[in-house]
């Protein structure tokens, strides 16, 4: 074990110095992509420009502000109102020098602008060029040109230099409109990495001990608790932080707690001939019914305990020796809701039932190993045809196909969280049936 990993396992807590191995496996994160990132980053239209003496470059935004309205999008923020005509990407200058008075305003003491005016869909043609024809500059050679343009802001400054040669100037603002901020992957990589490993240990390890006791697939969950010190924690009361002092504070060490550990249980008093095992027992569900089950014991609330059934479908309760002693220590941060914060390591991508699940408990990262390309939820690339790599035709046919959910990050959801994939080379794989729901 290295130098800096033994002063990350110095700042656990003891129930997880006792769980972890004497050797740790090692990996590299890799952030997960959104659906936009990987299909909506460069959608192109059309806009109109127009050029004109610099002195009336303001008359001209003005029209083209009143007429596009106030929505920003129609206004292309990420594009430059005004370029040089020495500035313009190579193929227009040639375009455009030859059109009308094009080599005079192409001359290098030129004074003249190209102006962009919007989206050719939201600007009417009509009342584009009456607007343009009440500027008394140009209303002799109205010139409007169409060109091609990126209709979405860039994601770095690359892909922004890039387009500035091939369409338009185009400004990198230092965002992300297709996803999480850069800054803030980069930031929480930092962050997470530091101790990835250890929770990717513990979740093979109790994968493997769940598959050994023959109580599920070889896949395994971790759900910890990260606190960071000077940063405020929501799931803290108030009076808990009314009480720290700054010298604390500035003394205080980066601390994680695990909170809950669950390995597969699907074929527990399961038979496995001609089924795909009891949902409830997925090693995610598991792990944060664990979670819920200490919030509530953390209440001292009555527990309900229901009649013994031949079958309990909901497999929520500790099953591993590993599982109990995690189970049996206090949570450690009881004023959140749910799994407000804590973060989810799991040995294979989580099924879409399973990635549900993890959005409505409000996690707040996940980290998985094995992509399930063809029933995983968090992944956004689009599903290979064939991908089980079955060398006969699969009892339903060709399977595969499709677009990936990307689950972790969707507008179209009130939650969304950071994601990574976890690869590493040093690790045996946790092999099983491609189109299993894990």
């Amino acid at each position: 074990m290295s130098d800096s990993m033994k002063e990350v396992v110095e700042t656990l807590d003891p129930v997880s110095r006792r769980l972890i191995p004497a050797n740790l496996d090692s990996g590299t994160l890799v952030p997960l992509k959104t659906t936009l990132e990987l299909r909506d980053n460069l959608t192109i239209g059309l806009a109109y420009i127009t050029r004109a003496p610099t002195r009336y470059t303001n008359d001209i935004v003005t029209i083209a502000r009143a007429l596009a309205g106030d929505d920003a999008a129609k206004n292309l923020p990420h594009l430059r109102r005004c370029s040089k005509p020495v500035d313009l990407p190579p193929h227009l200058k040639s375009q455009f020098m030859n059109e009308g008075n094009g080599r005079t305003i192409h001359t290098g003491k030129s004074n003249w602008l190209y102006i962009l005016l919007g989206p050719k869909d939201e600007l009417p043609y009509d009342e584009l060029l009456r607007g343009l024809a009440s500027v008394d500059g140009i209303s002799d050679d109205i010139f409007i040109g169409i060109i091609p343009v990126p209709l979405l802001a860039p994601t770095s400054q690359v892909q922004a230099n890039l387009w500035s040669q091939q369409f338009w100037q185009t400004v990198y603002r230092k965002n992300n409109p297709l996803g999480p901020h850069p800054s803030n992957i980069c930031r929480t990589t930092s962050v997470v990495s530091r101790d990835a490993s250890v929770w990717m240990t513990l979740a093979h390890q109790v994968a493997r001990k769940s598959r050994d006791a023959g109580l599920g697939e070889p896949i395994g969950a971790v759900i910890i608790k990260r606190t960071i010190p000077g940063r405020f924690d929501s799931a803290k009361n108030a009076s808990f932080k009314s009480e720290r002092s700054n010298s604390n504070i500035t003394q205080a060490k980066e601390t994680t707690q695990i909170v809950a550990l669950a390995g597969d249980a699907r074929w527990y008093q399961q038979e496995k001939v001609g089924r795909t095992g009891n949902p409830m027992g997925h090693a995610a569900l598991r792990a944060i019914s664990m979670v819920a089950q200490k919030l509530v014991r953390t209440e001292n609330r009555a527990e309900n305990k229901p009649a013994i059934m031949e079958f309990e479908a909901f497999q929520d309760g500790p099953l591993l020796d590993d599982e109990q002693v995690v189970f049996d220590a206090e949570h450690p941060c009881p004023d959140g809701y749910l799994c407000h914060d804590l973060e989810l390591y799991l040995t294979h991508e989580p099924c879409i039932m399973c990635a549900m699940a993890i959005l409505h408990s409000r996690m707040g990262r996940i980290v998985f190993r094995h992509r399930m390309p063809l029933t995983g939820g968090m992944s956004s690339e689009d599903r290979g045809y064939d991908t089980c790599g079955n060398p006969t035709t699969c009892e339903s046919g060709s399977c595969g196909g499709g677009r990936g959910l990307g689950l972790h990050w969707r507008k179209e959801l009130n939650w969304s969280m950071l994601g990574w994939e976890w690869e590493t080379d040093t690790v045996e794989r946790l092999t099983v049936d491609p189109h299993l729901h894990a």
